[in-house]
């Protein structure tokens, strides 16, 4: 569903989000889209366990928790961090994996660089047997063909198409599937360049460009003028934004829009990809900084 953005814009500006975050109540937007053909090829090659990775407060593992516990898998979280052996009932995320049947396995920073690596795989299938791999953020082939069904013929007046970008399968979808005259912006929730070669892997069209100033110094880092801004546009709105993705993409557009860098009466969709689970887990650390919090 588009919902559109109605408070006045300048030069004729039309401004749409796509509500991926309602897909679902617990597999929610891109991480939908990304699981779906992950977990049917699962079932065909007969495997009964889902092993994947992430952090402290991972939308793609509270999702494949879910997502096994409601299509019959056992799933496994390989965690980022040692340290939170001990601090699972402090973390949301963490918390809801569990309560949802996921087993962990955490191990140190350093030895999670090493999570693609064969000898890191295989040491895993010795500890655990056999089981289907779902990488970091979900992202592969079959995750990319998920998310080129997040638009529809409905969407072919829009010029331009936004979208957040964590490991690149999202984008790469939506540059999968759009038009000819529409350009898809990402807007890079890391700070880098190299997510340039990682969508060049899944793409062969050229209709799309990053916007690499919107992540507000790093990957999970806010500051107060961007919570409190997240907060103006639900009051605005009444649509919840989640701080590490989609609402650092909605801010980016927003002001692309005052810099003039969208043509006059373009036609803007921004999708919603989900992950507003993690606005619990980042409230803890604003309040533990005594900052101001996400208001839903």
């Amino acid at each position: 569903m588009n919902q559109k953005i109605t408070y006045d814009l300048p030069n004729g500006i039309t401004l749409e989000i796509k509500r991926e975050d309602l897909l679902h109540p617990f597999v929610s937007g891109n991480k939908f889209r990304k699981l779906k053909y992950n977990v049917l090829q699962a079932k065909a090659e007969n495997h009964s366990v889902l092993l994947t990775f992430g952090g402290a407060f991972s939308n793609h593992i509270a999702a494949v928790a879910y997502a096994g516990k409601e299509q019959g898998f056992e799933t496994i979280g390989v965690i980022r961090g040692d340290e939170l052996r001990d601090k699972i009932s402090e973390n949301p995320t963490l918390s809801f994996a569990q309560e949802c049947g996921m087993r962990f396995e955490f191990v140190t920073r350093e030895a999670y660089r090493h999570k693609t690596e064969t000898a890191f795989i295989e040491q895993l299938k010795a500890q655990f047997g056999s089981f289907y791999l779902v990488p970091e953020g979900g992202t592969n082939d079959l995750a990319v063909k998920g998310c080129e069904e997040i638009l529809t013929e409905l969407d072919a007046d829009f010029d331009f198409v936004c979208s957040a970008v964590g490991t690149g399968g999202t984008i790469s979808g939506l540059i999968n599937s759009a038009l000819p005259h529409q350009k898809v912006l990402g807007f890079p929730a890391l700070k880098g360049d190299f997510l340039q070669d990682e969508i060049r892997n899944f793409v062969q069209n050229k209709n799309w460009e990053l916007q690499t100033d919107y992540h507000f110094g790093g990957y999970g880092k806010v500051t107060t003028e961007f919570i409190e801004w997240m907060n103006w546009f639900y009051a605005q709105t009444g649509i919840p934004l989640d701080p590490i993705y989609t609402g650092k993409m909605v801010f980016g557009v927003m002001d692309l829009i005052q810099r003039n860098y969208f043509p006059p009466n373009s036609k803007i969709l921004m999708i919603h990809t989900g992950g507003l689970q993690g606005i619990a887990g980042m409230n803890a650390k604003l309040r533990n900084q005594n900052k101001p919090i996400i208001v839903l």
